[in-house]
């Protein structure tokens, strides 16, 4: 999307795909550096010895380190909405991790716009389902209806 749209029109533009981003590498330092921030240490995210013998085949990223790539995923995919202040990250009301991102693989985000609803004056509640793609796989690695909070002048 190019051009900016007034936050009034954002309810008429439900099922718009509003972009794709990068490919993002998943590198086991990337990784690493997850497992350290969140103390989660499974074995699958930091051990390749022990991993190469599971039914990857290999390490895999936390499937809470792909979730936390949707902001960066939607600044190349985002919404150009006209008089925009400030957006922030309200929640998301669904997550499904569908197939493990394997350490060395490339993914990217696609959002479409599923909702948006003027909250208060110039507060726009807006919800992007956000498909997570694994380069060369058909299987996406994860789906989210990922909400933020859009504040507009």
């Amino acid at each position: 999307m190019a051009t900016t749209v007034p936050a009034s029109e954002l309810p008429s533009m439900v099922g718009t795909e509003l972009g794709v981003s990068d490919w993002v590498l998943i590198e086991q330092d990337r990784v690493n550096a997850f497992a350290d921030a969140t103390l989660d240490h499974q074995f699958i995210h930091i051990d390749p010895e022990r991993a190469a013998m599971t039914p990857f085949g290999g390490t895999i990223a936390h499937g809470f380190l792909t979730l936390s790539l949707l902001p960066h995923f939607l600044e190349s995919a985002s919404l150009p909405v006209e008089g925009l202040l400030m957006a922030i990250n309200y929640g998301t009301d669904k997550v499904r991790f569908l197939q493990p991102v394997k350490v060395g693989q490339r993914i990217r985000g696609r959002a479409v716009l599923s909702g948006a609803e003027e909250k208060r004056p110039g507060q726009w509640l807006v919800r992007q389902t956000v498909t997570v793609e694994i380069e060369g796989e058909e299987k996406p690695a994860m789906v989210a209806e990922f909400l933020m909070l859009f504040f507009v002048q």
